[in-house]
């Protein structure tokens, strides 16, 4: 990478070409650590996270020390519980309250699962219906033609139903109301109300520190041996990418949009990666040291090129989100806000990579909710390594 004449400067490049934004970095199956092996690796937490989690989630620093513990304990322990569920397995999701991982069974496990999973640390819930009864009729909802005021529908396994999301004022629309009939139809749904229709962050070319494609500014999201990954509505394949000060970075050499929002860019003439996520002088620059996936209730931070740390919590997984341009499958939702620049940037969870940030709706100011697409998929999609430190 060209240097800046300030260091601080410097370093907020270096952690651009890393993936920009600290948020998520993940490892390809191949080079992947385990759940409980990169959780247990995981450094103290940067005086400046725990004042981003202050500000975001209103927790003191003892709380916040306290619950990023709970969650690496949670993180690890979640592929064994379902692993012991086996076929009664209904979810699983991270209980801030009580700071435990709760997982959800249906009446049909016997005695001996029930006392294995409370032995383990978990919380353990009765549930009517699996989780792979949820997943296949979300996969129904996939296949039917969603209109715009559709904004999402997930599988959510504190509720055990299958939840579909509508745009509050379009809710009475013929089009809308057909969906949700038919997907009433699929099995167990319920259907909420959201204040807009998602949309992705990408934006105009603007001053700060972004990567340019064309005219759309966008964010770094992680490292990987040769390159970084970032969203794929940034870019199309063979696009040519330029770095914060104008100069040749790379070019895009996979991309997909919609159906998935991902992609990645080689990196050199000069560029190179780092296993750091930027926190633009709010945060500590955070190193990531693996891609464990936090559960569904953990607490997650993004970075990202317009409105830089901003942190929140896991809301759903493998949720369709229905943008404009089409529907984007196998995404998580979370409670973090981001505005137009952001796309492309890092969600991370401790120092564990979770994803490249999507689109949503709200922004810094009001509010709302942001969605990325995970970063083990894009790893395992284009064979790629992340960078750890």
């Amino acid at each position: 990478m060209r240097r800046r004449t300030r260091l601080t400067q410097a370093a907020m490049a270096a952690a651009l070409l890393i993936g920009g934004w600290a948020a998520a970095g993940t490892l390809p199956a191949s080079a992947q650590e385990t759940p409980a092996s990169a959780a247990d690796a995981s450094a103290p937490a940067s005086p400046g996270l725990l004042d981003a989690m202050r500000r975001d989630l209103g927790l003191t620093r003892a709380e916040a020390e306290e619950r990023l513990a709970a969650e690496r304990r949670a993180t690890a322990l979640a592929p064994q519980v379902r692993k012991t569920a086996g076929s009664a397995y209904g979810g699983a999701w991270f209980d801030a309250r009580s700071g435990r991982l709760t997982v959800a069974v249906t009446p049909d496990a016997d005695a001996t699962t029930v006392r294995s999973l409370r032995e383990s640390g978990a919380t353990v819930r009765t549930v009517e219906h699996t989780e792979r009864l949820l997943d296949t009729v979300k996969s129904r909802l996939d296949r039917l033609d969603a209109p715009a005021g559709v904004a999402s529908w997930s599988v959510d396994p504190a509720a055990n139903t299958v939840v579909v999301n509508v745009v509050e004022d379009r809710r009475a629309d013929n089009d809308v109301r057909t969906f949700v009939r038919k997907a009433r139809a699929a099995g167990p749904v319920t259907v909420r109300t959201v204040a807009d229709a998602p949309s992705t962050f990408a934006a105009g070319t603007v001053g700060g520190d972004p990567y340019y494609t064309g005219n759309v500014r966008c964010s770094i999201g992680f490292s990987v041996h040769g390159g970084f990954v970032t969203a794929g509505h940034c870019g199309g394949a063979g696009q040519q990418v330029r770095g914060w000060d104008g100069s040749y970075i790379g070019n895009f050499q996979g991309s997909s949009f919609p159906d998935n929002d991902y992609a990645w860019v080689n990196v050199g003439s000069g560029w190179w990666t780092v296993p750091v996520v930027l926190g633009w002088g709010t945060v500590s620059d955070q190193l990531v040291r693996g891609s464990a996936e936090a559960p569904v209730g953990a607490s997650i931070c993004r970075s990202g090129s317009t409105t830089h740390w901003h942190c929140g919590r896991v809301l759903a997984k493998n949720e369709t989100v229905n943008y404009a341009q089409g529907s984007v499958h196998q995404m998580t939702k979370t409670s973090v806000c981001a505005e137009g620049g952001d796309s492309g940037g890092s969600f991370i969870s401790g120092d564990q990579a979770q994803g490249v940030t999507s689109g949503g709706w709200g922004n810094c100011s009001s509010g709302g909710e942001t969605w990325f697409q995970p970063v083990n998929e894009i790893l395992n999609r284009y064979g790629l390594t992340l960078h750890t430190a």
